[in-house]
This record gives structure tokens, C-alpha cells and sequence, in this order.
């Protein structure tokens, strides 16, 4: 049995390092995200799928909560495949190793 030191997405399910997991993403024009569809804490489990656009994902990160880029587990409920850590520079919001550029890029997030 692993405990959740050893797994990590155990130990950013219970270390709460894992405020919400973006799973699906619409751009807009100019390269915005318009839209992402996203699971947030709620306690020791996870919300319904909420729909956030840019300037409600923006507040979140500016609040300090960490969103990372994943999928959720089938047949699991509370359980995610993590991705990359979603970051906001220069007001451009990307996940963290994402190569440089114009507009927002959230790497392995399928595009709605």
C-alpha cells in the first residue's frame, strides 16, 4: 500500500496543494481563453464541473489557489491525472514549462 508521501497525487489531494484541475478549455479571439471548464476543491473532495471564464480563473490565481491542468480518472470521482501548473505572466495565463509566447496556452488541455 502506498502512502501519500510516496504517490504523488495523493500527496497533493491531502497536502491541499490542489485547489481546482482544468480539464477543458475555449479560446477566443486573439488567443484568450474564453471559457475553462474545471473541477475546484470543495473540502476533501471535488466540485460538479463549473464553467469559469478568463477574469474568474484570473481572480482565483491572484487569490493564491493553484490550478493545474489534468483529466479526470474514469470511474473515479475524486481522483485527477495531473498535468502542468497553471500560471498568469505578463497577463497571459500558461501552464508552467509552456513555451513563450502571445495569448494564453494550456498545454495538454483538450480545446472545446
Amino acid at each position: 500500500m502506498q502512502t501519500k508521501t510516496q504517490n504523488p497525487t495523493l500527496r497533493l489531494m491531502f497536502g491541499g496543494r490542489a485547489d481546482g484541475v482544468i480539464t477543458a478549455v475555449h479560446y477566443g479571439r486573439g488567443g484568450r481563453i474564453a471559457w475553462a471548464r474545471a473541477y475546484e476543491r470543495r473540502g476533501p473532495t471535488w466540485s460538479d464541473h463549473v464553467l469559469l471564464d478568463r477574469e474568474q480563473l484570473i481572480a482565483r490565481l491572484k487569490s493564491r489557489r493553484r490550478f493545474y491542468t489534468g483529466r479526470r480518472e474514469r470511474y473515479l470521482a475524486s481522483e485527477f491525472e495531473l498535468g502542468g501548473r497553471v500560471l498568469l505572466k505578463d497577463d497571459n495565463l500558461r501552464t508552467e514549462g509552456a513555451p513563450e509566447g502571445k495569448g494564453d496556452q494550456l498545454e495538454g488541455v483538450p480545446v472545446l
